[in-house]
């Protein structure tokens, strides 16, 4: 089933959104992630994409408590500063349904791979592309692994990927339709788009391109995309 999944990002114990995931260019603030979190359920969102900012850019999960409470609400994927095992399933202790690797996906495989058979399903695997490159530690490094290669690491084993454009991510300025097919199809598992998404066409394109469903951060935040209006492609035929 396609799904649409709200973003909820958090730093220092707010909801924001950031440009490009930059530190310093915070969109969107909020005081209260976890009530944030509650009006996307209140809305129709089944699942909720949760990234502790604060985590990717210090390399530890600094809001466990937040995601603890938001785990309650609604099926919930986790990331940012995941740099361990043992903080992973702790997360599933918290009731988180997945556990996105970025960092870790890229600089231990061979643990990671074991660690996705022990927890068949609940990896997710961060396909994160700048310019066309794999980034890495919050997004500010590269490494010279492509996406695809990247995920062609893990696609044998019983996982999901989240594919984020980061030349579009966070400047509401539409998806680059190209790569996601090309991303999407190259891959067996489930693939999940994030980054640039505006429109209810964008959405429209990116499940009939097969993909798993969209994560939609500041389209949503910005009021550019309308969530009521984006939940009903889950629905659709496209």
């Amino acid at each position: 089933m396609f799904r649409v999944i709200p973003a909820v990002d958090l730093k220092d114990g707010k909801a924001v959104r950031l440009r490009q995931g930059r530190e310093d260019e915070v969109t969107f603030e909020a005081e209260d992630p976890v009530e944030i979190a509650r009006r996307w359920v209140e809305k129709g969102a089944r699942v909720l994409h949760v990234i502790d900012l604060s985590g990717a850019f210090q390399g530890r999960l600094r809001h466990e408590d937040i995601i603890a409470k938001i785990a309650k609400m609604a099926e919930v994927q986790v990331g940012g500063g995941v740099r361990d095992f043992d903080v992973a399933e702790r997360l599933f202790n918290l009731g988180v349904d997945r556990v996105i690797f970025g960092t870790l996906a890229v600089k231990r495989v061979e643990e990671l791979r074991k660690f996705a058979e022990k927890w068949e399903g609940k990896v997710t695997v961060a396909i994160d592309s700048k310019k066309g490159k794999v980034a890495v530690k919050g997004w500010k490094e590269t490494v010279e692994l492509t996406p695809i290669q990247l995920a062609k690491l893990y696609d044998d084993l019983n996982v999901s990927f989240l594919y984020t454009n980061i030349d579009v991510e966070g400047l509401v300025s539409g998806i680059d339709r190209e790569k996601i097919i090309e991303i999407v199809k190259s891959l067996r598992n489930p693939v999940y788009v994030a980054g640039g998404i505006t429109s209810v066409e964008d959405i429209r394109f990116i499940k009939r391109a097969g993909a798993a469903g969209v994560v939609i951060g500041s389209a949503l935040y910005t009021k550019k995309l309308k969530f009521e209006e984006a939940i009903k492609v889950e629905y659709e035929k496209v």
